[in-house]
């Protein structure tokens, strides 16, 4: 197949695909950008043999803040789909190839009208608790099944990454926004890096997760670090916070969401004691909501100087006394 050359933005993802033995040395391919997040450049390449995604990492993310990441978190992104395959085949798109040197790599196309973003469902009132408990005992599998094990974490040496784009942009950064509770937020830093017992996929967030006919399927591992099981919890749960703050009307739904993903999830937890793990999930909550304000990403929902208000008055008050479960904050956020 041959066509016109790619754009300058497309250009690397040929040559990777080329490096990878997807496309031959002088084949050209239609490359289709899509929607993605920040971190990224993904498109869906049109083989001879059918649609395939390829994703590029990108060294300085699409975010007005200046906000810089190695593209070698795209290896740890593959390997996070290769451990996460052994636990559960149909939780991830099969990885057709990886190209380390353009940090790129190639997975299934999966249909968009087969697995609808769980981030479009919910904006679009189909707010399913039976849903989020599918989304709930997966990630509790996969945090189960690689629960202190030397194994999978000599995989990701990923501490540094995991700083630079998410501990910094989120915790650290709102502290500086906030310098009466940096204390609060370096505590909170502190208590995630010292607790190191799984495999985090550390984006673990709606816009990430296809509700495909088999369950959910995750995409978008690139923040993989062997480390505190409480993140990605706390991550997801607080996107079904803010949800109520996007519509209104659908915030005792998502609220229920909230409930059967948190119940769901910690009937998997056999590695610590659940409720000290429920308690660090409820410490991170209010530091991650707070962070979708004044971090390095704010929630691009979240733009009424009122709901901004009200976003930072609850979260503070949370981060200044602190509660043990994350469904008393759920309880707060519903009154």
């Amino acid at each position: 197949m041959s066509g016109s050359p790619p754009s300058t933005e497309a250009a690397p993802l040929l040559e990777a695909l080329r490096r990878m033995g997807l496309v031959s040395a002088h084949q050209s391919v239609p490359l289709v950008p899509l929607e993605g997040g920040v971190s990224s450049d993904i498109y869906r390449a049109e083989l001879p043999s059918g649609p395939i995604c390829v994703k590029r990492a990108l060294a300085r993310l699409k975010v007005a803040a200046d906000w810089q990441a190695p593209i070698g978190r795209n290896h740890y992104e593959v390997e996070w789909m290769r451990v996460t395959m052994g636990v559960d085949p149909t939780a991830v798109p099969a990885v057709l190839g990886e190209d380390a040197e353009g940090g790129a790599f190639a997975m299934a196309w999966l249909p968009p009208d087969r697995y609808p973003v769980w981030k479009a469902q919910l904006r679009d009132g189909a707010i399913d608790p039976a849903t989020a408990t599918a989304v709930g005992d997966a990630l509790g599998r996969i945090h189960a099944a690689t629960a202190d094990r030397a194994d999978v974490a000599a995989r990701f040496p990923t501490d540094a990454i995991f700083y630079a784009i998410r501990l910094e942009p989120y915790l650290v950064a709102t502290g500086r926004a906030h310098p009466d509770l940096a204390p609060r937020f370096a505590t909170l830093v502190a208590a995630t890096q010292s607790n190191a017992r799984v495999l985090v996929h550390g984006d673990f967030s709606p816009k990430n997760l296809l509700i495909g006919p088999d369950g959910p399927v995750i995409l978008d591992a690139e923040c993989a670090w062997f480390g505190d099981p409480a993140f990605d919890v706390a991550f997801v749960l607080n996107h079904l916070l803010l949800k109520g703050v996007w519509r209104p009307n659908g915030r005792a739904q998502y609220l229920a969401s909230f409930a059967s993903l948190a119940s769901a999830y910690f009937d998997r937890v056999i590695w610590e004691p659940v409720d000290a793990l429920r308690a660090r999930v409820a410490a991170l909550l209010p530091g991650l909501l707070l962070a979708r304000v004044d971090g390095k990403s704010p929630a691009e929902y979240v733009t009424a100087d009122a709901d901004k208000a009200r976003i930072r008055a609850f979260a503070r008050d949370l981060l200044l006394s602190p509660v043990a479960n994350p469904n008393t904050i759920a309880e707060r956020w519903l009154t």
